[in-house]
C-alpha cells in the first residue's frame, strides 16, 4: 500500500484544508450519476445485495455506471460468503479424513476467501464508515452541495479576502 488513500476534493474544502490536486485545479472528471443494473449472472442471494445496497448507494450518489462490475462482484463474494456460512453451521468445522488426519472443512476456508474480498470491495465502494470518508459522492438531484466551488451561502457581503485573490 501506498500510504493514505487521497481525500476527495469537497472533504478538503470542507476540512479547510483547500483543494491541492496539483496545479490549484480541482477533481472534475465525475461519471454521469446513473443507477447500474444488477447483472442476470448473480446468485439469488447476490441479487437480493444488490438491490439493499444499490437504491442506497444510488440515493447517496457514491455508485455510477462505472461501478456495476466492482459491486457485482462484492454482491457474489457475499453470495458466496452467505452460502458457505450456511453449509458451516451443517458440517462439523474440523472433518476427520480417511487416512485419520483431521484438517478444517473446505467451506471455512471458502468462507475466509469470501469475507477477505468482500472487505477489499467495502472499501472501494464506501461500504464501511472509514471508506465513506474516502469516497466522493456524484452530484445529485438535490440540488449543489454546500462544498462546491461558487456556492452562494447566503451572505450578500462581500468577503474581505476577496480584495487579495484575483478574479
Amino acid at each position: 500500500m501506498r500510504g493514505r488513500k487521497p481525500k476527495p476534493s469537497n472533504l478538503r474544502v470542507i476540512s479547510g484544508s483547500g483543494c491541492r490536486t496539483g496545479s490549484g485545479k480541482r477533481d472534475v472528471s465525475r461519471p454521469a450519476h446513473s443507477m447500474p443494473t444488477c447483472p442476470a449472472h448473480l446468485s439469488p442471494t447476490a441479487k437480493a445485495e444488490w438491490k439493499r445496497l444499490a437504491q442506497e448507494m444510488h440515493r447517496l450518489g457514491i455508485v455510477s455506471q462505472l461501478d456495476r462490475a466492482a459491486l457485482a462482484a462484492y454482491c457474489q463474494a457475499y453470495g458466496r460468503w452467505t452460502e458457505a456460512e450456511k453449509k458451516l453451521k451443517e458440517t462439523p468445522a474440523l472433518i476427520k479424513l480417511p487416512s485419520g488426519y483431521i484438517q478444517p472443512s473446505p467451506w471455512l476456508g471458502i468462507a475466509n476467501k469470501q469475507l477477505e474480498l468482500m472487505h477489499k470491495f467495502m472499501g472501494e465502494l464506501g461500504l464501511s464508515p472509514v471508506s465513506r470518508s474516502r469516497v466522493s459522492a456524484f452530484p445529485t438531484a438535490l440540488g449543489p452541495k454546500p462544498w462546491e466551488f461558487g456556492q452562494d451561502w447566503g451572505n450578500s457581503e462581500p468577503d474581505p479576502a476577496d480584495k487579495y485573490f484575483d478574479s
